[in-house]
């Protein structure tokens, strides 16, 4: 009796083993006609199909033994093949998972995150460099271009000539008559540092960029986004000619000061922010796959935060675009008063100019007022946004998010107003131009953290987050 029961065991023990292992085989070879940005997963599920199969196996043996003792076959059996079928079951993978912008497992995720993260912080500073030049009047001290750049003066023939290039531009005649060999080099040096950090950034993204796609890192949908980032880096040196170019022509008459055309310094602005804030969605796109998402509740209280979010996203993306007509038309040295515009709320020039739509862009009075209007309603937009999440079942990280953001509309508009009434020192002027764009980075950021999860993971949430009592 006892030999028939152990002959039993064995038989039914060997077949369970068996069944396991070729559920095994199939999900660790199946997904092999599947895309390959899955391989990762596939590999952790038969990681742990194996090791559940190694379970199994103990648990015939040591449960087995018991229901041998206690003359039950089923006690061990059922145990053992749901354990077995959870496993399996939880190995395949789903049709409807994220699909990722990097191929190659975590590793690759992390090498590819920091190199656009890099990049992204890059762009930022060349913005801030690009405001430092435009602060100081460096802007047009070179008078030529080319694409590949080139060696500065070393010796003083080389200087004197450039310095001589510099003395025909109608912004030495009119504004800088009289200066000095030594203050020019200054100029002469901001313009061509910011040019060459453009440079430097080109070469920074393409030879990792070439790596990735070599190694085969990237997927064909990261790769199509990168390119065409690249491609208006690469745009964004002819952009910033055809700007520098308008300001070394005559102005319209004797008394305007020569200054590069707003239209075209919006253009040059306005495309590196575009830049920045692909780099930045896309790097957080790489790192982070899924929103942070641990309740069907935090996700719908994130839905109610986006509808207002991405309005708002756009009307701080507005409002810095009309900075880069302040700047073009250099309306921040006019009405040096705040909240009036001198003795006025309007001023009486606002539409003064013909065809009526020249004023928002050409009109200094105009300009500033729009600024400030849009600069106000930004500020007031962020604030609502603030007290309409305070109540809202919502992820702790979105909430803080949400703070942070107010917290530096406050800080940017007093900047703002600070610049203005000291006249636009080139301190507080730079900190202005950081301060925007750090406020659109919030915005993308949060844009991003409130997005939608994927269909598997929404299927895998409680309905309400488990906390930890304090």
């Amino acid at each position: 009796m006892l030999e028939s029961r152990v002959g039993w065991l064995l038989k039914r023990g060997s077949r369970t083993l068996r069944n396991v292992g070729a559920s095994s085989t199939r999900v660790t070879t199946e997904p092999s006609s599947s895309s390959s940005s899955h391989g990762f997963f596939l590999y952790a599920a038969s990681r742990k199909n194996a090791i559940s199969t190694s379970a199994i196996a103990r648990s015939l043996v040591t449960n087995g033994f018991r229901a041998l003792h206690r003359g039950h076959h089923k006690d061990f059996f059922v145990p053992s093949y749901r354990t077995m079928s959870t496993s399996v079951s939880a190995a395949i993978p789903n049709k409807e998972a994220l699909k990722l912008l990097v191929t190659a497992g975590p590793r690759a995720q992390k090498m590819i995150g920091i190199w656009l993260f890099t990049s992204a912080a890059w762009v930022f500073s060349m913005v801030v460099l690009g405001g430092v030049t435009r602060l100081t009047r460096s802007g047009l001290s070179m008078t030529d271009w080319k694409f590949t750049g080139g060696l500065p003066p070393i010796s003083e023939e080389e200087w004197l000539v450039e310095f001589e290039k510099y003395k025909q531009s109608p912004e030495y005649k009119r504004v800088n008559k009289g200066m000095s060999i030594d203050d020019f080099k200054f100029i002469y040096w901001m313009e061509y540092a910011h040019r060459m950090w453009g440079r430097a950034l080109g070469i920074m993204f393409a030879l990792p960029f070439s790596y990735f796609l070599r190694r085969g890192y990237i997927t064909v949908r990261l790769g199509l986004r990168l390119s065409a980032l690249f491609a208006l880096g690469a745009g964004q040196g002819l952009i910033g000619w055809w700007m520098v170019k308008s300001g070394l022509e005559e102005p319209a008459s004797e008394y305007a000061e020569p200054r590069v055309s707003p239209y075209r310094l919006a253009a040059h602005l306005t495309s590196a922010f575009i830049i920045y804030c692909g780099l930045f969605w896309t790097a957080l796109s790489v790192v982070m796959p899924e929103p942070p998402a641990e309740s069907v509740a935090w996700v719908r209280g994130a839905v109610k935060v986006k509808r207002l979010a991405l309005p708002i996203g756009i009307l701080v993306g507005i409002t810095a675009v009309s900075g880069a007509f302040v700047a073009g038309n250099d309306a921040g040295r006019s009405f040096n008063t705040f909240p009036k515009m001198g003795d006025t709320w309007i001023p009486d020039d606002v539409l003064s100019m013909k065809p009526l739509m020249r004023n928002f862009f050409e009109n200094t009075s105009t300009v500033q007022l729009d600024h400030r209007i849009l600069a106000t309603a930004t500020l007031v937009s962020i604030g609502g946004l603030w007290w309409a999440t305070r109540k809202l079942d919502i992820h702790p990280a979105i909430r803080s998010l949400i703070g942070s953001t107010m917290g530096m509309a406050a800080l940017q508009v007093t900047l703002g107003v600070s610049a203005l009434l000291s006249y636009v020192p080139v301190s507080l002027g730079t900190a202005h131009q950081a301060g925007a764009l750090t406020l659109l980075t919030l915005m993308i950021l949060l844009n991003h953290t409130v997005r939608k999860p994927s269909h598997s993971l929404l299927k895998s949430l409680p309905s309400v987050a488990r906390t930890t009592a304090k």
